[in-house]
Parts: C-alpha cells; structure tokens; sequence
C-alpha cells in the first residue's frame, strides 16, 4: 500500500477539508480530492479509506469522528458508499489511482499506474454487489457511452464475502440472433 503521511482533516458538512498546505500538495499528487479556494475537499469514499488505513485524523469541531461514525454519516446520504468503499480501497491498495466517474453509471475513473496527471483515465467502473439485477438495456447504453468516449468499461462486483472481482466488457450486440429467434417461434 501507498505512504501517505498522517492527515489532520475537519469534518465540514458530509465532506472533509485539509487545509495544510504541504499535506494538501502531497494528497493531490497521490490522486486525492479536489482543490478548491486553496483547501482540499476529499470524497467520502477517499475519508474513508484514509480513515481505515488510519491515515487520516478527523474531527468535527473537537470531537474525533472514526471510520464506523463517518461510515454511519455517509450511509444516510448514499446507499451504495460501501461498495464504493471497497471498490475504492481495491484498487487503491492495488496501486491504482481512482477518481470519482463522471456519469454514464460509472462510479470511478482509474488510470494506469504511473499515469496519473499525464494521460486521461483509461478506465471507467461501476460498481454492482453480487446478487444485484442491472437491466441488459441499461447495460449495454453504459457499454457504448463509455467505448466511445474511447475508456474501456469495468463492472466491480462485489461477493457476499466482500472480495471484488474485475469483468472487462465489450459492446454486446443482440439483435444478430433476432431473425434466427422469430423463426425458431414460427409454427
């Protein structure tokens, strides 16, 4: 895993800011939060491994809030921020630089290792837990968005013992078996 020094963050509404400077230069060039008015705002799901991997001091005024109390906040807001935690800390404790998605059903963005800040993200995940419907349609339009905006397309899934296994897929195309179909339902 990564070195990352300790971190003293502040709890500000659902997020966490960082206002050192010198540890806000260390965690943008390791890939973490957004910059804005020269503070660092880190992404739930970047608090919490930062807090899992006991990285990451945070408090709320005086109070220190640990990974079960922001695990508790973040569940009332988003359903889904454990399997983005997961997910999020895979890939990380995998070397992998992971942002946010931007859209198209996808959870993160992740560049190839070394990349990061040279080259766009050359993959776009989404998330499912083992067990959990996705509809062909809805998988197939996220499918093609991705590909053509030339990311290749990762499904994360989940299993009931909290491992992530990575499936890599392509366009399907389902209306060449169409004809074969509506002749094999002919009497």
């Amino acid at each position: 895993m990564e070195e990352t020094p300790i971190v003293n963050g502040e709890m500000i509404s659902d997020q966490t800011c960082i206002s050192d400077k010198n540890m806000i230069h260390e965690l943008d060039l390791k890939g973490y939060g957004e910059i804005e008015n020269e503070k660092l705002f880190l992404k739930q799901f970047e608090t919490l491994f930062l807090l899992y991997s006991k990285r990451l001091i945070l408090k709320k005024g005086k109070k220190q809030i640990d990974f079960d109390t922001f695990m508790s906040i973040c569940q009332k807001t988003d359903s889904d921020i454990l399997t983005k935690f997961l997910i999020y800390r895979d890939l990380r404790n995998r070397g992998y630089v992971v942002k946010d998605g931007f859209g198209f059903g996808s959870d993160f963005r992740v560049y190839e290792r070394g990349h990061f800040g040279e080259k766009g993200a050359k993959f776009l995940i989404f998330g499912l837990n083992e067990g959990q419907q996705e509809k062909m349609g809805s998988l197939q339009k996220k499918i093609e968005d991705i590909t053509q905006m030339g990311k290749e397309p990762i499904i994360a899934v989940i299993e009931r013992r909290g491992e992530v296994i990575y499936y890599k897929i392509n366009r399907m195309n389902f209306y060449e078996n169409k004809a074969r179909l509506e002749e094999s339902f002919q009497i």
